[in-house]
């Protein structure tokens, strides 16, 4: 077994996580484990960005809704291309 000294630098890939000492352990309940954060703000997140790309979207519809037909032509031309050169990018990488 390795013991590794407190100033070694640790990687990603280390399995290593602080342990309590006797206040930490004391305070335990009521307070979260390390890295972790309260649960109803990683939701009032989760909420948050569903909202936002919910008005990103409907703003992008009215957007487009009211173009010329010549811009949504030349817009859909742009999509076509970068969804082919997508297509082709990945059918290279995995050689299909």
């Amino acid at each position: 077994m390795r013991i590794d000294s407190p100033n070694e630098r640790r990687t990603m890939t280390d399995t290593y996580k602080p342990i309590a000492d006797d206040r930490t352990a004391s305070a335990a309940g009521s307070t979260p484990s390390y890295g972790e954060p309260p649960a109803s703000n990683e939701a009032g997140r989760t909420v948050l960005a569903g909202l936002l790309g919910g008005v990103a979207s409907a703003v992008g519809y009215i957007v487009y809704t009211r173009l010329p037909d010549d811009q949504k032509d030349r817009l859909h031309a742009q999509v076509r291309t970068l969804v082919e050169s997508r297509v082709n990018e990945l059918r290279g990488r995995f050689n299909l």
